[in-house]
């Protein structure tokens, strides 16, 4: 993963630093934050948003299975390195049933 993607994650990770570094007051400045916050949302985790919107589309189940990844990795201490582990086991498994498959 590169630097400015890490970056990106650090805002996602920890959004009250984010808060608490932008604040801007009023309803415009709220309009501001919001904008640039989801930017950094966006920017960094546009394939999971995608892959929610699709999963969502055709089963609950998976959705609820993804949030529960992303709750646990936002959650624990050092969780760059759970969300790293469950990126390697799903690729696995992955990789698991297509050899099955053939």
């Amino acid at each position: 993963m590169d630097t400015a993607q890490t970056g990106l994650l650090v805002h996602c990770r920890s959004p009250l630093h984010f808060f608490m570094t932008e604040w801007k007051d009023g309803a415009t400045g709220a309009l501001h934050m919001g904008g640039r916050h989801g930017a950094y949302c966006v920017g960094c985790c546009w394939v999971l948003m995608a892959l929610l919107f699709v999963a969502g589309v055709m089963n609950l189940l998976w959705v609820a299975t993804i949030a529960t990844f992303v709750l646990i990795e936002k959650m624990v201490p050092r969780g760059e390195i759970v969300g790293r582990a469950l990126g390697v086991a799903l690729v696995a498994a992955g990789m698991t049933m297509v050899v099955g498959i053939f």
